[in-house]
């Protein structure tokens, strides 16, 4: 499976584009922000790149979540899903081929994006060693979690769901405190921040570029938060995959 997305993948130029066009996009865009808030604010001088360094890390868990999904996506548009489903294929086995795929999508995109970050900003986000490491084990499971999610939901509600795989992560954007600190949600809000994996790993970002902290506690906070997701996530999937079996879904793959 993953030889054969990897083969879709070569052979189709715009798709490599595509992966990475956008986050170069994003990342000049809030990197020249950064730049003219160094400039003239005292305060944002003393943050380091923590604009720069927050888009990339939210690109891993954006673009971590959209790999697997755009893959699984692959399959639906082809009307391969039932082919695939009389396979010797076992839903794990698929599974397991989409987060590749996510990895692999991932690092196309996001390689030349930190190199172009080193050479219009200066901002070296591989230097931030082991904590790196942490922050994408962290994030690209919180991506998985999702996708899985959302190619259940698509496999058992057809192509009219698909629209999910763009949106349902920026539902995410505001509560995991990307570009802020969670003292600025209400307090109420902050719970559900909280209860996030990807709230602790922009929180241990803000502490290792600002104060030169890297915070072990927050990444096993959301390695715990993940086992949990992950294991929903996993559950889900095969509820909706029966699902879909009895109803007859898997052949069925219009709106």
């Amino acid at each position: 499976m993953v030889r054969r997305y990897w083969y879709l993948l070569r052979s189709s130029w715009p798709r490599t584009v595509e992966l990475v066009y956008w986050p170069t996009v994003q990342m000049l865009m809030w990197g020249f922000l950064q730049t003219y808030l160094n400039q003239h604010s005292g305060f944002f001088a003393k943050t380091g790149g923590t604009l720069i360094g927050a888009v990339l890390l939210w690109d891993i868990l954006f673009r971590g979540q959209l790999g697997f999904s755009i893959s699984f996506l692959e399959e639906m548009w082809a009307r391969n899903m039932g082919n695939l489903m009389m396979s010797p294929l076992r839903p794990m086995e698929f599974i397991a081929a989409l987060m590749t795929m996510s990895v692999i999508r991932l690092t196309i995109g996001m390689v030349p994006v930190t190199l172009l970050a080193i050479g219009f900003f200066g901002f070296n986000i591989w230097s931030l060693g082991l904590a790196l490491a942490a922050f994408f084990a962290n994030l690209i499971l919180t991506s998985w979690s999702i996708g899985i999610v959302v190619s259940g939901l698509v496999l058992r509600n057809g192509l009219g769901a698909e629209s999910l795989a763009w949106t349902v992560m920026f539902l995410l954007l505001p509560l995991s405190c990307v570009y802020y600190p969670v003292e600025t949600l209400p307090d109420w809000l902050q719970w559900i921040a909280l209860a996030l994996p990807p709230t602790y790993v922009f929180e241990g970002m803000r502490a290792i570029l600002i104060d030169n902290v890297f915070r072990g506690d927050l990444m096993l906070i959301a390695f715990g938060l993940n086992v949990v997701f992950m294991g929903v996530a996993v559950f889900t999937f095969f509820r909706l995959f029966d699902s879909a079996r009895k109803v007859g879904s898997l052949l069925q793959l219009g709106e």
